[in-house]
This record gives C-alpha cells, sequence and structure tokens, in this order.
C-alpha cells in the first residue's frame, strides 16, 4: 500500500502569520465587515479587541475567534463619545499590552431621502456617527502609537462618497467622503510619528446592509448583476484582505491611500 506523500508541495497550504503576536482593535466587529475583519486578523496571528454598542454581536464575534483558536476580547463603546473611545484604547492596551493596528469601521447608512427633506437629526447622526467616531477613534488611537513606537490605522470609508454619488444619499455620502478627506489628512499629519492611515472604500458587499427592503437573495444577486461590472457584490472576507494588505508590512510604503474595492464601479 502506498504511503501518503510528506513532500512541502504536497501539504495544506498554512495560513500567513502576518499580524503574530500584534494587537488589532475594530470597531464595528460584531456583524457584517467588522467581523470578517476581525476574523481575517486573528487567522493571521493577531490577538483582537472588537468595540460597538452591543455586547451580544461582540460575544459571537469573540466566540467565533476562540472557537478557531485565537484570542480575542469584546468591549461595548459608542465612538460618537471621545470619553468612550479614550476608555475603549485604555482597556485594549490593558488588556493585551499594546495597540498595533485599528481598524475603523463603524458607520451607520441613512434611509434615503433628498438633500432639502433629510431631517436635521438624520443628517447629525450621520456625520456623528460615521465622520467624528471615526475622527475620536483615530485621535485616542495615534495618541497611543506615537507614543509606542507607531502602528497602522485603516478606515472604512464608501465607493459612496469621493469616488461615487447616487440620488437621495447626500448625508452618508458627505460623511463618507469626509472620511477619505480626514484620511489622507491625517496621513500626513502622522506618518512623521510612525502611524501608517489609510482608508478602504467598499462598494456593495453581501450583507445585509446592501438588500433592499423585501429584497430575496434571487432578486438581489440580479440586481447585483445588473449594477456590479464584476456581477456580484463583494464578499465579505474580500474587503477584510484588502485592510489586511493595507494594515500589514506589505504596504509600508503606502500613506493616505484609499483603496476601493468595487468591482469596478468607480472604474
Amino acid at each position: 500500500m502506498a504511503t501518503p506523500s510528506t513532500h512541502p508541495a504536497d501539504a495544506a497550504p498554512k495560513a500567513a502569520q502576518r499580524f503574530a503576536g500584534k494587537t488589532v482593535l475594530v470597531t464595528g466587529g460584531g456583524t457584517g465587515i467588522g467581523r470578517a475583519i476581525a476574523l481575517a486578523f486573528a487567522a493571521e496571528g493577531a490577538q483582537v479587541a472588537v468595540a460597538g454598542r452591543r455586547a451580544e454581536p461582540l460575544k459571537e464575534t469573540v466566540a467565533e475567534i476562540e472557537a478557531a483558536g485565537g484570542r480575542a476580547a469584546a468591549f461595548t463603546a459608542d465612538v460618537t463619545s471621545g470619553e468612550e473611545v479614550a476608555r475603549l484604547v485604555g482597556r485594549t492596551v490593558e488588556r493585551f499590552g499594546a495597540l498595533d493596528v485599528a481598524v475603523n469601521n463603524v458607520g451607520a447608512l441613512m434611509h434615503p431621502a433628498p438633500t432639502a427633506d433629510i431631517s436635521e437629526d438624520d443628517w447629525r447622526f450621520a456625520l456623528d456617527t460615521n465622520l467624528t467616531g471615526t475622527f475620536l477613534s483615530m485621535k485616542y488611537e495615534i495618541a497611543h502609537m506615537r507614543a509606542h513606537g507607531g502602528g497602522a490605522i485603516v478606515n472604512i470609508a464608501s465607493n459612496l462618497g469621493a469616488s461615487l454619488r447616487r440620488p437621495g444619499m447626500s448625508a452618508y455620502i458627505a460623511s463618507k467622503a469626509a472620511v477619505s478627506a480626514l484620511t489622507r489628512n491625517a496621513a500626513l499629519d502622522h506618518i512623521k510619528d510612525g502611524v501608517r492611515i489609510n482608508a478602504v472604500s467598499p462598494g456593495k458587499v453581501d450583507t445585509p446592509m446592501s438588500s433592499l427592503p423585501g429584497e430575496t437573495p434571487e432578486a438581489k444577486a440580479e440586481r447585483m448583476r445588473r449594477e456590479v461590472p464584476a456581477q456580484r457584490a463583494a464578499r465579505p472576507a474580500e474587503i477584510a484582505a484588502a485592510v489586511l494588505y493595507l494594515a500589514s508590512e506589505d504596504a509600508a510604503f503606502t500613506v493616505g491611500t484609499e483603496l476601493v474595492v468595487d468591482g469596478g464601479v468607480t472604474a
């Protein structure tokens, strides 16, 4: 009977370990893209802190990471509060001893409305969550990183913003375009401190946020074939892959870049 080959070429490929020994903080890490990002970092050796407003989804992310043999912790925090973000960074460092990478993924999509019909409350909520939340997160992440040898930050913007406009989306688009501009300027401010800052701007991703009310999976797939040159929505793991690239040493000379991942929509 033949013995199985043990030649290295026949072995199952192992996941890269670009983040072994690193601590990563992912805001909005309980669901969707944020969860995929947290899982991807953990699979490459990072210890991961996930944060958000709701405890239960965060616990589910942590449980999934731990079931695969990784290390993770969940912290509830509202990124629109500077006090809570400062506490979040402090708790992450207290738990894991460092903060090497941060991914600012918290975001909110408003109900579509023409500009003149957007309520002032909805406008403020979009700006507070998408823009101010990103600013406050960076403020406290950078403060720690520049005092401890540097790090990498990836903000999640959107192809709706600096790259693409759409009727009825003014609040969201204005907030995400501002995230793109903020990312670039912060990158210039802090590269001298050893902190690299970039952004990933997803298009349509296969999460509940990209579904229309009452839309079936079949109808959604057909709509994606019509609307996206790649003829489908992105998988959350594909957005995570872009984030991990920008956070890694593979992108050591990449500063202030916005990487659009949208299947060709804004090509």
